[in-house]
């Protein structure tokens, strides 16, 4: 599970770091809002932890405002502010809001939730024209014909389809195929979504965005 933290306290973010990654997670951590937009545009994450208010603004409006559209995992939102007003607008915005001072396994169960809970909100069956991936069977087929893929195959072409049509960088389909240690610079991921393209045969579904990365339409 992959988890993206915004917050401007250095120590706390360094503390939910550790706590998250002892706790198996894959973890990002950013300062503010800027930091936050750029890495949920090249990452897929499970779920995303705001501190409410940051310097650069009030994550919640940001939130709002864009993650239902654009990158729709769960959010916990962190923050000072204890009203029931101020409860009841992160649990309209967010899924989850806890009061600092928090203790950390508290956090830590409550991201674990939420990243249970979207995955079973997943599609078992993803489909793109007359390609169909089957997580539940664990595999792909065109025109029902069952397809040989990798595991790298695989999820490469599972991070496209989940897309939905909208271009996915180099970024993101290294981080979700392979790791953080991955090269950017290498050309494994070329190598990939050549054999797909061969594999998936005409008419060519993945398509190269110049700058970008690739999109699947059909």
């Amino acid at each position: 599970m992959r988890v993206l933290v915004t917050e401007d306290d250095k120590n706390l973010r360094v503390a939910l770091d550790a706590a998250l990654r002892a706790a198996g997670f894959a973890v990002d951590t950013v300062a503010d809002l800027p930091a936050a937009d750029e890495a949920l545009f090249v990452n897929p994450y499970d779920c995303a932890v705001f501190d409410r208010m940051l310097p650069s603004g009030d994550a919640l409006r940001y939130v709002s405002g864009r993650r239902r559209e654009d990158w729709p995992m769960p959010v916990l939102f962190l923050t000072a502010r204890d009203s029931v007003a101020d409860r009841i607008d992160g649990l309209r915005f967010g899924d989850d809001y806890l009061v600092k001072p928090f203790a950390m396994p508290e956090l830590v169960a409550r991201v674990r939730r939420l990243c249970r809970r979207d995955l079973t909100t997943r599609p078992d069956v993803l489909r793109c024209a007359d390609v169909e991936l089957d997580n539940g069977k664990h595999q792909v087929t065109r025109a029902g014909v069952l397809l040989t893929v990798t595991r790298k195959e695989y999820l490469v072409l599972e991070r496209l389809m989940t897309a939905a049509g909208r271009p996915v960088s180099r970024t993101a389909l290294l981080a979700y195929a392979w790791d953080e240690a991955a090269d950017p610079g290498s050309n494994v991921l070329e190598v990939v979504i050549g054999r797909l393209r061969r594999k998936l045969r005409d008419p060519v579904l993945i398509h190269t965005v110049r700058g970008v990365g690739y999109r699947m339409t059909g």
